[in-house]
């Protein structure tokens, strides 16, 4: 945001809102207090309507009164969110928010955090779920070994694979010879065929045609973020 982490480190630091990975809490603090007291690190002293509301959108209203240290692990990390967000910093840090939670409170987490998105917040997101990057960010970055090795906005990535899969179950349950090279894996009762190009489907059809081969199932599947990750990996 064009402040000095060293000169002007409050800005800075005004300026971020982190959720670590780990669930690090205070125990002595109820989690009203704990939002209260986070606040106040930040120069902010009466904030009580955005901490209610931030309660609110992570679940959290009904344990407002409650100890920390008697919240559930998923609770936690709901008030860690929390903490990150109580001074409306203009980014924020997640690292592995989701992992351990239940899906309640992941789709719960992840409307709240495309809001505060769409409102101006920049997100700076670390997750092992490739469906999660795919579905929430615009840009992604894939590391190996402490190294980035693809740095891209979602869609471009997505477009570096040009073909499809096509996923068929057939009677017979006998794929025609000259189809063999492209199986990528035995499906239950089917097949999935991995083509270099969209065009190549009107040959799988034809092939099967040929064959007397009727198709009992069929879908095209563009590949997902899961196939380009194992792409990229693969060459490094």
């Amino acid at each position: 945001m064009g402040y000095d982490v060293l000169t002007r480190y409050r800005e800075a630091r005004r300026s971020l809102g982190v959720v670590p990975q780990e669930l690090v809490f205070d125990p002595f603090f109820t989690v009203r207090e704990a939002l209260t007291f986070q606040s106040g690190y930040f120069g902010i002293r009466d904030n009580r309507d955005w901490v209610e509301e931030v309660m609110y959108h992570l679940d959290l209203a009904s344990k407002a009164e409650t100890n920390m240290r008697l919240l559930s692990g998923g609770m936690k990390r709901r008030v860690l969110v929390a903490q990150a967000l109580v001074h409306k910093p203009p980014v924020i840090v997640l690292d592995e928010p989701t992992a351990g939670v239940d899906v309640e409170l992941r789709q719960a987490l992840w409307r709240f955090i495309k809001r505060l998105n769409s409102e101006g917040h920049t997100i700076v997101l670390t997750t092992h779920y490739l469906e999660e990057a795919e579905a929430l960010c615009g840009r992604i970055a894939m590391l190996k070994q402490g190294r980035v090795v693809a740095l891209d906005a979602t869609q471009n990535l997505l477009r570096m694979h040009s073909g499809c899969y096509v996923a068929l179950r057939l009677i017979p349950d006998q794929l025609p010879k000259s189809l063999a090279p492209l199986v990528a894996e035995r499906i239950e009762n089917g097949y999935r065929l991995a083509l270099p190009a969209y065009a190549e489907v009107e040959r799988v059809l034809a092939e099967l045609r040929n064959a007397g081969v009727e198709i009992q199932e069929m879908e095209v599947m563009q590949p997902d973020l899961e196939e380009i990750f194992v792409q990229i990996m693969s060459r490094y």
